[in-house]
């Protein structure tokens, strides 16, 4: 089985793992959780009620209940989670990949994320290496909460829209599910239907061709901002008022607007370790000032969010964090907060492109892939390069490396779930930044 991954388990159905892969889980799960109830949502893919049916039938002769809550968001099973005090939960989905993909998103107590290193490497060894014996078979039992889902949501969506012109891209995903229930119908709305083909483009809004139809809708219908979401809408990407795609990092700066309202004392925000120093920088001019840097992926940053007691964080994924949100990542709350910043903005007479002209203030190669077999290697020589060539002023070695530098900085790290090489670089002006990038380049083509 080659679907267990850092975060999740998934991968191509019927090729990288299969129905009866899949009832091996379900068996487990509830041994490895050391629970006899388990939550299961899923979304709309074509595959996902075979995936549901045998997973069932192996929590179930596991001898625990499933507690169904049909179709869903991924943000949905995580609140249903630690609202209802669930000990395990599965999510099926593969959330931005394509329709040929699917996945289980596995969570515990308090809706924690179960990855790799926290239970999923257990569970991949006890399907390995154990028996199934069926002693007891549990049962199937309703468990639709998405009323009390979407009145919670409700209460973070701005109280008026009259001076905003939306546009949204639901990506035929499962944000189509519930966003007219939080936001309304008066919004100009494209693929909001679901649809586990995709018809229209790949649900992965961090492509940019899968963006060029939102982009199209928000400079047609003059909107002051667009809103596309991945296919389990646990991100979110935002395009501002000309049709241009926002990079998902430099919102995690606007949102400082709403949460700097809240009057805490407490300042800590949480981001990735590919965010740009600009986020930093801006938030810290709104009072925010204690940024903290982590690993890429939910598996790490809801942990991390806790422990350092962080009111929210972002990931240039698109994915953001909520201390009101059981520090898991809801887009539907990301999308409100930006909302409500832009409504505020608006009144003030700025608009989209401003505002993030505002927190931009750096040149940025976005994230550049390649696939190569030795990625250690690559990311050795890369370091040892800038290590005798230049004076570091930061090294952060916890996710690939990120090397800061006076005027500029990379990051250098290997995908959790894919067979890429990673790299960003960054810096005040484009001409360091073309410099950097060529010889990043060239060292790391070496090794191809």
């Amino acid at each position: 089985m080659n679907a267990f991954h850092a975060y999740d388990i998934r991968g191509i159905y019927n090729q990288d793992f299969d129905k009866n892969d899949v009832y091996k889980v379900g068996f487990f799960l509830p041994k490895l959780l050391k629970t006899d109830k388990v939550l299961i949502g899923r979304d709309v893919r074509i595959s996902s009620p075979e995936v549901y049916e045998y997973l069932c039938k192996g929590i179930c002769d596991a001898g625990a209940d499933v507690y169904d809550a049909g179709l869903c968001t991924t943000p949905m099973v995580y609140w249903f989670t630690a609202k209802f005090g669930f000990d395990a939960s599965v999510m099926i989905t593969a959330s931005h990949n394509g329709k040929e993909y699917n996945g289980l998103k596995i969570s515990r107590t308090g809706a924690k994320p179960v990855g790799y290193e926290t239970g999923l490497g257990e569970l991949e060894k006890m399907m390995q290496g154990e028996i199934v014996v069926n002693t007891i078979t549990g049962k199937v039992i309703n468990f639709d909460k998405t009323t009390e889902y979407i009145r919670f949501q409700k209460n973070y969506v701005p109280k008026d829209f009259s001076n905003l012109n939306i546009s949204i891209d639901c990506s035929n995903g499962m944000a189509g599910l519930i966003i007219r229930d939080i936001i309304g119908d008066n919004h100009n709305y494209i693929y909001d239907t679901l649809d586990g083909s995709f018809p229209n483009h790949e649900a992965n809004p961090l492509v940019q061709k899968n963006t060029v139809d939102i982009r199209k809708a928000v400079v047609k219908n003059k909107s002051d901002i667009g809103i596309i979401f991945d296919g389990d809408a646990d991100r979110v990407m935002f395009i501002d008022e000309k049709g241009e795609f926002i990079s998902p990092d430099l919102l995690i700066a606007a949102m400082g607007h709403y949460f700097i309202k809240k009057d805490t004392p407490r300042t800590k925000v949480l981001q990735d370790i590919r965010s740009s120093k600009a986020v930093g920088e801006y938030l810290a001019k709104l009072g925010l000032v204690e940024m903290y840097t982590w690993k890429v992926g939910r598996a790490f940053a809801s942990l991390k969010l806790d422990e350092i007691g962080a009111l929210y964080g972002g990931e240039l994924a698109g994915h953001y964090y909520f201390e009101d949100f059981y520090h898991s990542d809801s887009a539907m709350m990301a999308m409100s907060i930006i909302l409500d910043v832009v409504i505020e903005m608006k009144k003030q007479g700025i608009s989209v492109s401003q505002l993030i002209s505002n927190i931009k203030a750096y040149s940025n190669s976005g994230e550049i892939n390649y696939k190569i077999d030795d990625k250690s290697g690559a990311m050795e020589m890369v370091k040892s390069h800038f290590e005798t060539t230049e004076n570091i002023s930061k090294l952060m070695d916890f996710d690939g490396y990120r090397l800061e530098f006076e005027d500029w900085w990379f990051n250098i790290r290997p995908s959790n779930t894919e067979p890429y090489l990673r790299l960003i670089v960054e810096a005040k002006e484009q001409p360091m930044l073309d410099e950097k990038l060529k010889i990043i380049d060239e060292i790391i083509r070496s090794k191809m």
